[in-house]
């Protein structure tokens, strides 16, 4: 199941612990897994990928099983996360500004002063 789906087998277990994935009945000590937990994982897999939390990637699963596809609430959700990476990009953009200026600073201050370490301890 690793090797079809792409998923660590320890996070494959983690997903049966936590209940994203129900755990599949065994033959003695092997699991099996059939068609519908492949691609179950598979969709968790890239879905994990483009960063969805589990607590969406749970919700978008809740949306798939029935011929009823609600788009709306898949897009919503995929809009909500959107928006959280674009805010995560422009909190990482501010920090590299800021830690680029620290950096410039190097080496123009006397020798006992450190621009970085004064602004980590809250002095700068």
């Amino acid at each position: 199941m690793a090797k079809r789906t792409g998923c660590n087998i320890e996070t494959i277990r983690y997903y049966e612990r936590i209940g994203v994935i129900d755990a599949p009945p065994r033959r003695g000590a092997y699991r099996d897994y059939g068609p519908h937990d492949t691609e179950r994982l598979r969709f968790i897999r890239r879905a994990r990928e483009l960063g969805f939390s589990l607590e969406e990637v749970r919700a978008l699963l809740d949306l798939t099983p029935g011929q009823e596809v609600r788009c709306d609430e898949v897009q919503s959700i995929a809009e909500q996360h959107l928006a959280n990476i674009r805010a995560k990009r422009a909190d990482l953009e501010r920090m590299e500004n800021a830690l680029a200026k620290l950096i410039e600073q190097c080496g123009t201050t006397s020798n006992d002063r450190c621009p970085v370490l004064e602004s980590l301890a809250g002095e700068g």
